[in-house]
């Protein structure tokens, strides 16, 4: 189970990577909550990328039957959470990742090393 999680946190970097996502870390939260096993974190220069990514994100995992559970702050465009159960994902307007700092939050957690040049089937 948690290696077909990790398969879908590759997808998901890959996919905000073709979105020209910027700063994409994925963090490993098993030991360190029950909330999620995986963050994936990135960046957007405007609001109108971060809402680029967020329905790409969308789009790419429905085909692979992948189900939203919950999405939050997609008006704004500032902050967008995608909840996907065992995967939460983060896509925030440059100045408001770095104001909320959620690696620095969940600093206990080990990043997830993904090669964003070795794309998946």
């Amino acid at each position: 189970m948690k290696k077909d999680l990790l398969r879908i946190v590759q997808k998901v970097v890959h996919c905000i990577d073709d979105k020209s996502g910027t700063n994409i870390v994925a963090l490993d939260l098993g030991g360190v909550t029950s909330i999620c096993d995986y963050f994936v974190i990135a960046s957007a220069s405007s609001s109108r990328q971060v809402k680029a990514i967020v329905d790409e994100l969308e789009d790419r995992l429905l085909l692979e039957d992948i189900k939203l559970i919950h999405k939050e702050g997609y008006d704004s465009a500032r902050w967008v959470l995608l909840d996907y159960g065992d995967i939460i994902i983060h896509i925030f307007h440059n100045e408001d990742r770095m104001f909320y700092n959620l690696e620095g939050i969940w600093k206990d957690a080990n990043k997830v090393s993904i090669d964003i040049n070795n794309q998946l089937e």
